[in-house]
């Protein structure tokens, strides 16, 4: 293995890795926290014209205040079966209709069920870090069968020590990715 498909191998797993925490941030978006917040719709499929649209391609949503999420359909006639997809959504919120918006009014948190979330957030962190590992174990074998097939020895230990430094980092930003999520959600 040249050093250039060392480098081109070191890029993909970086790669990978983003994509892991860019996936733990999008899934920690969607646990509700007790505000308002239109990421906890916007991937609710509804469907537009025979086909699964995501919520927020088929009408305007906002929050009007902390507690309030008001959906405003680019169609009327698209109030009905976003109503329906949000009861299917299973969100524990029920939604109110004006014949013009959808409103959901987000009740407070238990404190009981604010600990479920939590148990939650740090679920989804450590299915980030699992994935953070798995790359890090291929990468560890790819590196290992280089030094096997010629690669230099000295080379490939430096290489497992970067791939070492690499996956810490990565660690801490999913740690730190649930402990804001876990502050946001303990917060009354």
């Amino acid at each position: 293995m040249t050093q250039e498909e060392m480098d081109q191998l070191f890029k993909k797993a970086h790669d990978e890795m983003d994509h892991s925490i860019e996936h733990l941030i999008n899934e920690l978006g969607k646990i509700r926290t007790g505000k308002a917040s239109p990421a906890m719709v916007s991937s609710i499929l509804v469907p537009y014209y025979g086909s699964p649209t995501m919520l927020n391609q088929v009408a305007n949503v906002s929050t009007s205040d902390a507690r309030t999420i008001t959906i405003q359909p680019w169609e009327k006639n698209m109030i009905g079966p976003i109503e329906k997809a949000i009861f299917e959504a299973n969100l524990g919120i029920t939604p109110m209709n004006n014949g013009e918006h959808i409103i959901l009014t987000i009740p407070p948190l238990t404190e009981e069920r604010r600990k479920d979330l939590v148990k939650q957030a740090k679920h989804l962190g450590e299915e980030a870090k699992i994935s953070i590992r798995s790359i890090r174990h291929k990468l560890m074998d790819a590196i290992k069968k280089a030094v096997k097939d010629g690669y230099p020895e000295d080379m490939g230990k430096r290489r497992e020590t970067e791939v070492q430094d690499m996956v810490n980092t990565y660690s801490r930003k999913a740690d730190h990715a649930v402990e804001v999520k876990d502050a946001d959600i303990m917060t009354v």
